[in-house]
This record gives structure tokens, sequence and C-alpha cells, in this order.
């Protein structure tokens, strides 16, 4: 009777878990997108590594940008904390300060939300969500699971819903987001140089010229569109079922491509290159006639 007993306990937590999982798919397809830089990310995990000795996680407030349909993260600080099993303290006054400073420098941005490192949500957490809800509508909670308990960073995003029966006892529901990693053109060359560190022993890695790194995009360039023109061969021979979605891709691709003879282009080109070799050739003249006139003022 007791093992029956066990058994129907195992098999309630099971399903339980399984209804948990099946709910936090179905939530995360509600409600609006996150979208995180990496700078946010860099910057999280660097306050992690500095915290003081003895705490266990960070915190910090996010900013950024929201439309209706998504919450874009673009920067971040960590503000001061301490916390205990029953209390926890976070100083205000300095993410006040941080953020009216930070006003100063980018205007557009906003608080968004905060974040924290670790894998759960505690109940420290609802009672610095609540602060957060003060400086903005609906802020959003990130969890950034740095003692890479999975074996990889989880990242996580929650937005918070009250809940209860009216009159009565009224908690806090975290409800799962939907997040997406984006990037601008500048933020991708660092992404890209952190990467090429994995396959160094000493894990540096130094910035290429830009010469190569206009070799490394035309060689990508060209790796893309053999990629292509396997696949255009594979449809022409019948290996592979024609896809309507990636032919209007491949065609709005062409209409692209301008419409130029090799002699124009040509012409242009080495109009092009003159002015840069030009305007080289200026900046080291500048520069060698300061260096120049400092020398002079010395003696």
């Amino acid at each position: 009777m007791h093992e029956s007993h066990g058994d129907l306990r195992s098999l309630s937590s099971s399903l339980f878990i399984i209804i948990l999982h099946f709910l936090y798919e179905i939530m995360a397809v509600h409600g609006p997108v996150v979208k995180i830089h990496p700078v946010v990310l860099a910057s999280i995990v660097d306050s992690y590594e500095r915290r003081n000795e003895g705490a266990t996680r960070v915190i910090g407030t996010l900013l950024g940008t929201t439309d209706k349909h998504s919450v874009e993260v673009t920067n971040c600080f960590s503000v001061p904390h301490n916390e205990s099993e029953d209390e926890v303290a976070v100083d205000m006054e300095f993410a006040k300060n941080m953020y009216e400073l930070h006003k100063k420098v980018s205007p557009s941005e906003v608080i968004i939300g905060w974040y924290a490192t670790g894998y759960d949500i505690t109940e420290h957490s609802v009672l610095i969500h609540e602060y957060y809800s003060r400086e903005a509508p609906n802020p959003i909670h990130l969890t950034v699971d740095t003692a890479l308990q999975s074996n990889k960073m989880n990242i996580r995003a929650y937005v918070s819903s009250q809940m209860g029966v009216p009159g009565k006892t009224v908690g806090v529901m975290f409800t799962p987001l939907t997040v997406k990693y984006v990037y601008y053109d500048t933020e991708r060359i660092g992404v890209e140089l952190l990467q090429r560190t994995r396959a160094s022993p000493s894990r540096t890695n130094g910035l290429t010229t830009d010469l190569a790194q206009v070799a490394s995009a035309a060689g990508r360039v060209q790796e893309m569109l053999t990629t292509v023109l396997s696949y255009i061969e594979d449809i022409l021979s019948g290996k592979v079922m024609a896809d309507n979605s990636v032919g209007r891709f491949l065609m709005d691709l062409v209409n692209k491509v301008p419409k130029i003879t090799a002699e124009d282009f040509e012409s242009m080109l080495n109009s092009n290159i003159n002015d840069l070799l030009m305007v080289t050739y200026l900046a080291n003249l500048t520069q060698a006639q300061i260096a120049l006139n400092e020398k002079l003022v010395v003696l």
C-alpha cells in the first residue's frame, strides 16, 4: 500500500513538471519579446566577477527602449546590495544617481527592468521587483545563470502579474518571456573577436587590420555564394525540391545587385582607392607635422 502511494506521488510530481514545462512554453509565446545586446551580457558577467567577497549574486538596472511588441535591452549598470536569509537591502540612492548620470549621455534609454545573476527567482526578488515597478511600467526581470548549472549560461526574462483572490492575500507570478539576441554592427565585431579567442590556447587575440577584415568578409561572401549555387544546381538536377520562399529571397537578392559594366566598376573602384590613398597621405603628413612641432616647442 505504501509503495502504491509512493508511485502515485512520483507520477503526480512528474505530471506537475510536465504541466509547468507546457505552461512555460505557452506563456513564453505571449507578451513582448526581450531583445538583448551583447554589451549587456558582458557587463553583467563583469559585475559578477567583480562582486564583493561573500556575495552570492549581483543585481542591477536594465536600460533600453520599448514598443508594443518588444523590449530592447541596450545597457545596464550594477547596483550595490546586501542580502541574507531574512532581509535584503538595496542602495536605491546609488541606482537613482547612476540613472540620472546615464540620462545625460543616452537620454533615449529608460529603465525597463532589472537583472540578477543566478538561476532561480527568490523571495527577495519579489521585493526588489516591487521597487522597479515604481520606476518603470511593467518592468522585466532578467536572470543570468553565471554559475553554469546546466553547463551553459541560461538567460531568462520574466514579467510579473498579480494573482490571488480579490480582497484576500495577493501573490506575484513571474511569467516567462521569449528572449532573442541582437547586436549592432560595432558589437558584432567584438563578438566575432571573442569567438576567435576560444580557439587560442592563451585565450587572447588581437584586432585584425582593415585589409584582413575585408579579405575575411570577401571569403565569407564567396562561401555563401558557393552554397547558393550548389543549392540551385541541386534543384535543377532534381535532387532537392524547390522552395518558393527561398526562390523569392534569391530573386530579391539578384534584383538588389546594381547593374553596372565591368569598365564602370573598375573606374569607380580606382577613383575611390585614389581618394582613400590621398586621405591617408594627408593624415600621415598632418601627424608628422604635429610631431615635428612638438619637438620644436620642447627645444
